[in-house]
């Protein structure tokens, strides 16, 4: 367009020009018919005379004309300059903004497939050797006994590769075998402070029939707490028990394991504990020290487990003591897997979903208390993956490919933040049938109550969420500049008691 511009003012002013010194001449004409009476000398003269001021105007006319064009053209070229710098500058921003997510990406949170390999199957053959020894030495399986199934089950994102930063922190179920006739009891008033991670809260009620109390008075009386005159397991006492179970079977592993590495176990009150491997250094060529929670896990069928709620406090509340939380991490990873097959072979799905997790954490060291605390819990890692599968759903997913990484990341941010701001996000398999029909769902899940993740959280919570997300996008370049860490830097996490005698 501005070239268009500079050729019209080009071609306008000359021709405006020429019209002028036209109109110039016919209003000199009548002056010289007005002297045709007179005498033929004096007319040659007059018009002698008159014809060096025509000239003189003439040319001043055309003079102006020039300049006048002149200027017009150069501001014309201006305008039209500023206009094409303005639409390069507006693609150098898009550029430089992709730019900085790819490189935050790469430099801080993209995980190398080499040390990752290698990281978890060194947890694997650690964790199997555990498993596998507490299995052997623990209590003998019968109606009385609590046990290991003898198994274990690998969850959480470095298993759904979307793991940030380092590969030095997993998470494994470890099955635990029970009596039989336990029945689970869902409970919908939860109270505050629970969180999302207790979207599905249930107790495990010991059946009143006959002969179960006698029978299994032994179990009852070890691990079973009787709130409001029920009979109900309490997830307190079998944390208690398998953290002690454990770190019994870990001098049963040490001969095993001393070539490899160095062992040591871990507990904070209230949580499950947590497995140190320290590997030998001409043993793991990576040499990166790992952290492994080992989670009990009572086995519901349908690769669905119930496991104890994490505290809220330094101590869980009695009221939680007999309440357990649904486990369906095998179903986001087969959701994955599907998702995995129908979408482009470049698909920027996961990608998006790290730069937001490493974005959140990013503005999470600009923000103060007490809000710095339910900022995380808003925008848990489960809610961040929530929603990437809700509009990863909705489709279609060619649109996910690579080219679109800052489009798809940006549809992300507003779709979570429209979440946040009418308070609304359902969980993805409670009670939902809308999935596909590949992604085959287990009866008890299909059958539950909706749940909404965010129900937890009041409206100035999350409209406070939906706005600080809201800039973490806008000002992402400037946050990766100003708090961005080296990768492999972790916050000091929070201290545990660690066993006595437990190195090796």
């Amino acid at each position: 367009p501005a070239v268009s511009d500079s050729l019209d003012a080009r071609v306008l002013w000359p021709l405006a020009t020429c019209l002028c010194t036209a109109l110039l001449c016919l209003c000199q004409a009548p002056r010289g018919r007005a002297a045709a009476g007179e005498e033929e000398e004096e007319e040659e003269g007059a018009a002698e005379a008159g014809s060096v001021p025509l000239l003189k105007g003439s040319a001043l006319l055309l003079l102006v004309a020039v300049l006048l064009g002149s200027l017009l053209a150069r501001c014309c070229g201006s305008a039209g300059g500023a206009q094409r710098h303005g639409t390069g500058s507006g693609w150098g921003a898009a550029a430089a903004r992709r730019g900085a997510l790819e490189g935050f990406h790469a430099r801080q949170l993209r995980l190398s497939p080499h040390v990752l390999g290698h990281s978890k199957a060194h947890v694997g053959r650690v964790v199997a050797e555990l498993v596998r020894a507490a299995k052997a030495q623990g209590l003998q399986p019968g109606p009385l006994a609590l046990s290991l199934r003898g198994d274990f089950v690998r969850i959480g994102s470095a298993y759904e590769q979307h793991k940030v930063r380092s590969p030095d922190c997993f998470d494994v179920l470890v099955p635990l075998r029970l009596p039989p006739r336990l029945e689970p009891e869902p409970r919908r008033d939860l109270g505050p402070g629970l969180g999302p991670g207790a979207a599905f809260v249930c107790g495990l009620r010991a059946p009143a029939g006959a002969g179960w109390p006698r029978r299994y008075r032994p179990f009852t009386e070890g691990f079973c707490v009787e709130p409001q005159g029920r009979c109900l397991l309490s997830s307190a006492l079998v944390l208690r028990w398998f953290q002690g179970h454990l770190q019994r079977c870990l001098g049963a592993v040490r001969y095993r394991l001393q070539e490899r590495c160095r062992i040591s176990l871990s507990a904070c009150p209230g949580r499950p504990p947590t497995l140190h491997i320290l590997p030998c250094s001409d043993y793991v060529c990576c040499h990166i020290s790992m952290a492994v929670r080992l989670i009990p896990a009572i086995p519901l069928g349908d690769a669905l487990y119930l496991t104890a709620l994490p505290p809220e406090g330094l101590q869980a509340a009695p009221a939680q003591e007999a309440l357990w939380g649904l486990n369906a991490s095998r179903q986001e990873q087969r959701l994955l897997s599907w998702l995995k097959e129908q979408a482009p072979a470049s698909s920027c799905h996961l990608k998006c979903l790290q730069i937001l997790k490493g974005l959140r954490d990013l503005r999470r060291q600009g923000l103060e208390e007490p809000f710095c605390s339910q900022w995380g819990r808003v925008l848990s890692s489960y809610v961040l993956k929530t929603a990437l599968f809700s509009l990863l759903l909705q489709g279609p997913l060619e649109a996910w490919d690579e080219r679109f990484l800052v489009e798809r990341l940006e549809d992300l941010v507003m779709y979570l933040r429209d979440c946040l701001r009418k308070q609304v996000l359902m969980h993805l398999f409670l009670g939902n049938t809308s999935l596909p029909e590949a992604v085959a769902l287990p009866r008890f899940l299909k059958e539950a109550a909706p749940v909404n993740l965010l129900a937890p959280f009041d409206g100035p919570t999350l409209d406070m969420a939906a706005f600080q997300l809201l800039y973490t996008w806008s000002q992402a370049p400037h946050l990766i500049r100003v708090y961005s860490r080296p990768r492999y830097l972790r916050p000091t996490p929070a201290p545990c008691r660690p066993f006595v005698g437990s190195w090796f």
